[in-house]
């Protein structure tokens, strides 16, 4: 028991977000509940909730470093399970227009593993907590509010694939990580309340991917190549080390720029990248599946802060709040430091007030993701959006970071940990780096 009148949060969704918040919420409330659509077992397999699960994905540093804090030793066993581990600037090759960074040391721990060996590694971690159950198989279609809707106290759901009535799930606390196709806002709107604001950037990205047998090349002292799309050259690719002896090739494009899906159409498409590294690499090396695809169109942010009045008893965490262009590798980074805003905000044992939750959401785990983002997303001239004076000057100074970086070890590890999200964007203005943007 806890000694609190708040007995049982309900948290939608067992993707990562959902995982990182029942962490955070098994510190207040003596029962936690996990609703999830899927079969939440342990097993490291892409499921259905989790389309891009196939796909590459990146947790970056300061992600790492929160999911160590929660489950002290996890790194290692997912090194166990496969997963290669490495300095971010020291171990990771990034090339833009065809010019490789120099190597520097940030002193942050890249980790590249599988997407469902990850979340079933944190999955395993969080079953393991006596107060969190798992209830999958089920499908919230509903909130439950009490008289007057000013107060959330459960939801309503149905077994997945069933014709059965709805039940309701009775809470103290519900907490949405349905991502960015939650229906909250919908069930929000259908009680009376305000619509939330929502900001979509258009990126039209597609990303291709397939898995090879590993192989020493391209790059053998790093985990990964990362061939990065920019306004001169819009197409990129992500080749990285991953467990299961595996290397995972991710080509994207963006703008309607589509990564062909029959294996010579992949390849042509690796041919045409700013740098030929990754294809050469793949160009004999033994394919594992066939090429797929994921298309995404849109960043999305839902505008909690804005709101003026909320519902008590729910929040939301990860892409239900804020859904980003995923070449950024920023998700599941903002869904964790966003935990820990929940976990600050339900820590003292009262019910949490959403408004200022969601102001503290934005400014401690949303905010500067989405700057960075949106400022890479409006450097390519077709995406539509207001270019302020603040994002082409950001663009400007960005600009001579990275061609700093490319000479420059040091400029190069500042970076790293700037969009690692460890470091504030104030770390690559110090007379330091201005001085080294200067030298030739």
């Amino acid at each position: 028991m806890t000694g609190n009148e708040w007995r049982r949060a309900v948290v939608l969704g067992g993707s990562i977000a959902g995982l990182l918040a029942s962490r955070a919420l098994s510190e207040t409330y003596d029962e936690v509940v996990v609703v999830d659509r899927d079969e939440l077992t342990g097993l490291p397999e892409p499921r259905k909730g989790v389309p891009q699960g196939r796909h590459v994905h990146g947790i970056l540093a300061r992600g790492q470093q929160i999911l160590e804090e929660y489950f002290p030793g996890i790194t290692g066993q997912l090194e166990e399970s496969g997963a290669v581990t490495g300095d971010v600037a020291g171990n990771v090759r990034w090339i833009m227009d065809g010019v490789a960074m120099s190597k520097g040391d940030s002193g942050l721990l890249a980790v590249s593993v599988s997407r469902p060996t990850l979340e079933a590694h944190v999955r395993r971690r969080v079953r393991a907590l006596p107060n969190v159950e798992f209830l999958d198989h089920r499908e919230v279609v509903g909130l439950r509010f009490a008289p007057g809707a000013r107060q959330v106290t459960g939801v309503r759901t149905v077994e997945r694939g069933g014709s059965g009535d709805a039940s309701v799930l009775p809470a103290d606390l519900v907490v949405d990580a349905l991502g960015r196709g939650s229906r909250v806002p919908r069930w929000l709107r259908h009680h009376g309340w305000p619509t939330v604001p929502e900001e979509r950037t258009q990126v039209g990205l597609t990303y291709t991917t397939r898995h090879y047998r590993v192989g020493p090349e391209p790059s053998p002292g790093d985990l990964s190549v990362d061939i990065v799309a920019t306004p001169d050259h819009p197409r990129g690719a992500i080749c990285a080390r991953i467990d299961g002896g595996r290397q995972i090739v991710t080509a994207y494009g963006i703008l309607g720029d589509v990564p062909p899906t029959d294996p010579e159409g992949f390849l042509d498409f690796l041919k045409s990248l700013s740098s030929p590294e990754v294809y050469e690499a793949m160009v004999d090396r033994e394919p594992l599946d066939a090429p797929v695809s994921y298309r995404f169109p849109a960043s999305l942010r839902r505008r909690y802060e804005r709101m003026t009045r909320l519902p008590g008893g729910l929040l939301a965490v990860g892409d239900a709040v804020c859904s980003f262009n995923p070449t950024y590798g920023q998700g599941m980074t903002v869904a964790a430091l966003g935990s820990l805003v929940l976990r600050a905000h339900t820590a003292g044992g009262s019910l949490p007030d959403p408004l200022a939750y969601f102001r503290d959401l934005a400014h401690e785990a949303v905010d500067e993701a989405w700057r960075q983002a949106l400022s890479n997303d409006l450097g390519f001239p077709g995406v539509e959006g207001d270019r302020t004076p603040e994002i082409l000057a950001d663009q400007e100074y960005i600009g001579r970071i990275l061609e700093a970086a490319q000479r420059n070890g040091d400029v190069a590890a500042a970076y790293a940990r700037v969009i690692g999200l460890v470091d504030p964007p104030e770390a690559l203005r110090t007379p330091e780096m201005r001085a080294a943007l200067g030298a030739g």
